[in-house]
């Protein structure tokens, strides 16, 4: 996969993140004085590429032995941070290195009694250990844990930014990419990086990195269409509305998720006098669908609740 093939292996090499990535490597050059870490910010903007660089460039040669990386969302509950954390803490031998790390990714998915659990695990073995602990919503990480911790913020990856890094791996594995092409794959990834070099190495399957291209692989269309079905709906046609609704996800294979999202950006542009009913209304199905509700059904009805206010 490109997104590995291509991922930084030095803290120097990571996108658009270069005030976090300074204070890094400052924070580092005396490793002994690193606190534990915590990352947070949206999907695929280099959070666990940073923890990962963080301990090649400490734990060198030994970074696979005395690297433990759980994904905290696969295994939420207190036996994880009893069984596994616990025992590769306390296990002893350590070679010529200044401690452990310890990279728990999604660990805002664990649940309370797994973090109370681990506050005290962080705290016994502060003299062996570093947690980089990564989240994409910190409000779901105790205080007592947020404490502990050096907190930084990642920010979305911008459009400059993405494109110049898709621009160089089209280069090395030589496929035509055009400028069009490459905005597009952005306006679907919205600055998660990730998402876009995924995105790129499935369009280059198809061929050239062109517009018709990605709009094909991601099944794309416009977002303005989104917006008509918002205009339509509000317009009281509501059979007109899941109609378009239904051919955008049917016919051009947007996702449920994708639709809503783009519906949301469409109340924002609209400026419409009754937003923040708008905006309750798609949250509430939005949930709905989350939770395991049958989507189209869920969709249509908020389409006929959103007709309602027309009235």
């Amino acid at each position: 996969m490109w997104v590995e093939k291509y991922r930084p292996t030095k803290l120097s090499d990571i996108v658009n993140q270069s005030e976090i990535i300074g204070s890094l490597e400052a924070m580092i050059k005396d490793p002994t004085e690193m606190p534990h870490l915590m990352f947070t910010g949206s999907a695929g903007v280099g959070k666990t590429t940073t923890a990962l660089c963080i301990t090649k460039q400490i734990l060198g040669d030994y970074a696979k032995d005395y690297t433990l990386e759980l994904n905290a969302s696969d295994e939420r509950g207190i036996g994880m941070v009893r069984e596994k954390v616990k025992k590769f803490s306390r296990f002893a031998g350590m070679a010529d290195v200044p401690f452990k790390i310890i990279i728990l990714d999604e660990a805002d998915e664990m649940t309370s009694d797994a973090q109370t659990a681990l506050r005290r695990i962080i705290e016994d073995t502060a003299k062996i250990c570093r947690f980089i602990l990564i989240a994409n919503n910190i409000s779901k990480i105790i205080d007592p844990i947020q404490s502990r911790c050096a907190t930084f913020k990642f920010t979305s990856v911008g459009e400059e930014d993405v494109i110049s890094r898709l621009e160089m791996i089209s280069k090395k594995e030589k496929i035509k990419a055009d400028k069009k092409g490459l905005k597009a794959i952005y306006d679907y990834s919205e600055g998660d990086l990730r998402h876009a070099i995924n995105l790129l190495q499935a369009v280059a399957s198809l061929g050239p990195i062109n517009e018709e291209n990605v709009i094909k692989s991601a099944g794309l269309t416009k977002t303005t269409d989104v917006d008509e079905v918002l205009k339509i709906a509000l317009g009281g046609k509501i059979i007109d509305a899941r109609e378009k609704m239904i051919e955008l996800i049917k016919v051009y294979g947007m996702s449920e998720s994708d639709f809503l999202k783009y519906l949301n950006a469409a109340v924002f542009k609209s400026k419409n006098e009754k937003m923040s009913e708008i905006l309750e209304i798609i949250a509430k199905y939005d949930y709905r669908i989350l939770v395991g509700s049958n989507s189209e059904i869920q969709l249509s009805a908020m389409l006929a609740e959103l007709s309602k206010l027309s009235k």
